[in-house]
């Protein structure tokens, strides 16, 4: 008589198509965003407590009250929520599943037929639903924010606090522009960029000055320059001409993202406009290091994140009687901590040798993949 072999709990019937997300997937969702909500919360709210205590050294520099303490603190949450989120997801993770292999629910999944790599795919999807909103909030609301923020401790600077653009220095091909102050306006919809005093420098191949050109201010709408008021002084061999026009097109690629680069800090900008400060830059033959390393690091924030909580999920799967929750959940944050110095180390590296920053970024997590996955095996064996 042939005997039907038993069915492990949970598994699917015949032909039945496998469901996604099951109910053990749910569960686990459940406790490793606990985890992580709480090592976040309490990262995140440490963080802008420092900050805080921080800018109270400020109150009373040009006007600096303790609201715009509060104000320039608060708009800096996102993009620290950002920066933390990693160390807490490698945190919560391991608190998540170290509490499931303290109560032995781990050994009951695995006892009912549920693989380690099946219990490892259930943790990072979970996680993956948490790094998407991040990336969404690195490009959103963490650039707006930290540039508010900016704007706000102006305040402290009395000579500051009338513009957005002050001193504004950029290059355009053989063209120089120096502006003395401007501001980004907007009415509706429409948006547009106001330098003043406007000076435009033109040099030639051998580097002899050719024109200098005063303008009143320049209008930065629908990707074209307007100059009001210009005075354009023409150096010849022999000669010096002089000439004033109401207005004139500027026919420039200078676009208000390659102007922000000159003034704003990489990190406080999104990947399209660091793309476009790269493009400007490059094409200017200037440096672009600085962004290029802003940039990448936005595109690998994603895989970094996930491969840093898969290569230290091996820590919270092992016996308890090999060292115990807490000795693993140490050795797992000192994993990461080990990744984030492996990461600044090759990009500190890449940055002084002119490295491709996509190699500085992409070796660290490979190389922590490798060594999780040689602890893996061990475990499981």
């Amino acid at each position: 008589m042939a005997v039907c072999p038993r069915r492990p709990p949970g598994a699917p019937e015949g032909g039945e198509v496998k469901r996604w997300p099951r109910l053990h997937d749910l569960y686990l969702a459940r406790v490793v965003f606990a985890g992580v909500l709480l090592a976040w919360g309490v990262l995140l709210g440490l963080d802008v407590v420092l900050a805080f205590v921080g800018e109270m050294g400020e109150l009373g520099r040009g006007g600096y009250t303790i609201n715009h303490a509060i104000a320039a603190t608060g708009l800096t949450i996102p993009s620290r929520a950002y920066v933390l989120f990693p160390t807490a997801a490698v945190i919560g993770m391991l608190l998540g599943l170290g509490q499931l292999a303290a109560s032995s629910e781990l050994t009951i999944l695995r006892a009912v037929g549920i693989s380690r790599p099946r219990l490892a795919a259930s943790v990072l999807s979970a996680l993956a639903l948490v790094t998407v909103l991040m990336v969404v909030n690195g490009e959103t609301l963490a650039p707006w924010g930290d540039d508010r923020a900016q704007a706000i401790k102006a305040v402290r600077h009395s000579d500051m606090a009338v513009s957005r653009y002050s001193g504004l220095w950029a290059r355009e091909g053989d063209m120089f522009l120096n502006a003395r102050g401007g501001e980004e306006k907007q009415r509706g919809n429409e948006r547009w960029l106001e330098l003043r005093g406007v000076r435009l420098f033109q040099f030639g191949e051998d580097g002899r000055l050719l024109s200098i050109a005063n303008v009143d201010m320049a209008e930065h709408r629908d990707g074209q320059w307007l100059l009001h008021g210009v005075e354009r002084t023409v150096f010849g061999p022999k000669s010096v001409q002089r000439s004033r026009v109401a207005q004139e097109r500027w026919d420039s690629k200078l676009d208000q993202s390659a102007l922000a680069s000159s003034i704003t800090r990489p990190g406080n900008m999104s990947s399209r406009e660091l793309r476009a400060s790269i493009d400007y830059r490059r094409r200017n033959h200037l440096d672009s290091a600085d962004f290029e390393n802003v940039y990448w690091s936005r595109w690998f924030y994603p895989f970094n994140v996930l491969a840093l909580c898969l290569a230290a999920m091996p820590f919270a799967f092992g016996s308890l009687r090999s060292g115990g929750y807490g000795k693993r959940l140490f050795l797992g944050m000192v994993f990461a901590l080990g990744f984030f110095m492996l990461q600044k180390i090759a990009v500190q590296i890449a940055g002084v040798f002119r490295m491709d920053y996509r190699i500085a970024y992409a070796m660290p997590p490979a190389i922590m993949l490798a060594v999780s996955w040689s602890l893996f095996r061990r475990r499981s064996r």
